[in-house]
């Protein structure tokens, strides 16, 4: 029995050495880029976050069109009235990130690729896409994104 649990022990921490090596915790090296500096800045695009009368919950512009290589620094302002996420990432992470965020609501984010602003406030986020691809920005606080609070965004 002693050797049994030596041995499924082993396998356990194997396991888990094996796995955090191989991840990928860099926010230096995400699919839809990295953190860009303003001195690569090649334009600026400014991102409004709004709810309309009827409900729904929109960015704009609604979608964008990018090169690979390029270096975007977008001035977000929250014009609504609630709370808003500006989250850059592959659609699969925004789901992931948006299952997380259904459990967590009030979870605070210190991610390069995201800022949430209160009403009125205003962000900024320097960002070079280095991979081509289709991405998009979202907001990934509860209901929000169900309410049309995303955007696609293609990098050529």
């Amino acid at each position: 029995m002693k050797t049994l649990t030596l041995v499924v022990a082993s396998l356990m921490t194997a396991g888990a050495a094996y796995a955090e090596g191989t991840g990928n915790h860099s926010h230096d090296q995400m699919g839809v880029g990295q953190p860009g500096t303003e001195a690569e800045v090649a334009r600026t695009i400014k991102v409004r976050m709004y709810e309309t009368e009827d409900g729904e919950y929109l960015y704009e512009p609604r979608d964008l069109a990018i090169t690979a290589g390029e270096t975007i620094r977008f001035e977000i302002v929250n014009e609504g009235e609630n709370p808003h996420e500006f989250v850059l990432d592959t659609m699969p992470k925004n789901a992931e990130h948006m299952e997380l965020m259904a459990k967590f609501p009030e979870m605070e984010h210190d991610d390069p690729n995201a800022v949430r602003l209160e009403a009125g406030e205003k962000g900024t986020i320097v960002w070079t896409f280095s991979n081509a691809g289709t991405f998009e920005f979202a907001c990934l606080m509860p209901g929000h994104y169900e309410a049309g609070m995303r955007s696609p965004v293609a990098v050529n």
